[in-house]
């Protein structure tokens, strides 16, 4: 039967991009998609039909680290962006009229629309992190995460004490417990799917300085970190000139590089395209990043900045399938010595293969949407 689904995001590439993927497949099983989140951000991701809600867009200052970074996301970001969201979600909900809510783990709106209306909800957790529970050891931490969120919830008017990170119904992990390990927070139906990969908007490459059937190695620090990352990149860039074997290509979207050798130096890369030629991927341990290469079975060398990227480091280190290194103090011959290891140790190589399998085996976006149709039959509480 056909169903109405409505996908609530945030402005953040990382939390979207899964997302289209499955959307994708639930538009060809024949049910009906809307998105909602801040435009025109959201609108240029997704090209669809898309509700505008909130514009508040992340101005984080380079620098923070630790519980700094952590109070900068959740007060300064996280929930502004939920006050700001919440009235275009209401909207969105009276006009589609969806029969279920997907709901990014950052888009506390889309649970308090969803709680306030009675609908059912499915958490996106396009990061596996939180299921960790990383602020076990902080309860005072964890104490204030949670005084957010009884803030929004008195805000709003939505009774209830549940954290809005998870949905009673279920929550989507794109990932799997190959990598992820076995959620530690007490969530409803944990849902480990793999990675969800489609189509994106091309990127225009020049693909004829790549050498023929040259080995590469991808350097990338996502979309957020090129203010912080001028340093590293440099690292890396100089690392790369010791590895004549290899051909480098970094993605340097701050413009803090000039080309130098064989290494290719770029604002933006189709990182789909480029990732099952590399060796080896150099990153900063974003999830969506670390996922897509070890979906092509590539071993990394990750070097994690701030808020989920530690975490996802320590998966990536041991599931076997990579090296962590030190962002801030981090040498050139380090970076080199840990490329040389991960591209010449053969149980790199068989350990990314290994979490390539149980994404493979997972089902990706149509388990998703498989679970969102179960879903989607539940009945409707009374709105209020």
């Amino acid at each position: 039967m056909r169903k109405r689904l409505l996908f609530v995001v945030p402005p953040l590439a990382g939390h979207v991009n899964p997302l289209v993927g499955v959307a994708a497949a639930a538009v060809a099983r024949g049910h009906e998609v809307a998105w909602v989140g801040p435009c025109p951000l959201v609108r240029d991701l997704v090209r669809e039909r898309v509700y505008p809600a909130g514009s508040y867009l992340e101005g984080r200052p380079p620098g923070l680290r630790a519980f700094a970074a952590l109070r900068f996301l959740w007060a300064e970001f996280l929930v502004p962006l939920a006050d700001a969201m919440v009235p275009g979600v209401r909207a969105a909900v009276e006009d589609f009229d969806p029969d279920l809510l997907v709901v990014d783990q950052q888009a506390f709106a889309g649970a308090l629309v969803a709680e306030r209306l009675g609908l059912p909800w499915v958490t996106s957790a396009s990061t596996s992190t939180e299921l960790a529970d990383p602020l076990a050891a902080l309860p005072r931490i964890a104490e204030w995460v949670r005084e957010q969120q009884r803030g929004l919830r008195a805000r709003h008017g939505v009774e209830g004490a549940g954290d809005l990170r998870f949905s009673p119904y279920s929550v989507v992990v794109f990932s799997t417990a190959e990598l992820a390990g076995e959620p530690v927070v007490a969530v409803s139906d944990p849902r480990y799917v793999g990675p969800s990969l489609s189509r994106r908007r091309p990127v225009e490459f020049p693909w004829s300085r790549l050498r023929p059937g040259a080995r590469l190695v991808l350097v990338t620090l996502g979309t957020t970190n090129s203010e912080a990352g001028g340093r590293f990149l440099a690292e890396c860039a100089l690392a790369l000139s010791e590895l004549p074997e290899l051909q480098g290509v970094v993605i340097d979207p701050g413009g803090c590089l000039s080309a130098s050798g064989d290494a290719v130096v770029v604002a933006s890369a189709p990182l789909l395209d480029l990732i099952p030629r590399a060796a080896a991927v150099i990153c900063h341990g974003g999830h969506n990043t670390v996922c897509e290469t070890l979906a092509h079975g590539v071993p990394l060398v990750v070097a994690p900045i701030r808020d989920d990227q530690p975490v996802v480091a320590d998966q990536v280190v041991a599931s076997g399938s990579g090296i962590r290194l030190r962002f801030d103090h981090v040498r050139a011959p380090d970076i080199a010595a840990a490329v040389r290891t991960v591209v010449s140790d053969p149980s790199y190589v068989e350990s990314a293969g290994r979490v390539r399998a149980s994404f493979e085996e997972a089902g990706g976006a149509e388990a998703v949407v498989s679970r969102l149709e179960e879903l989607a039959q539940c009945p409707r509480v009374a709105r209020r």
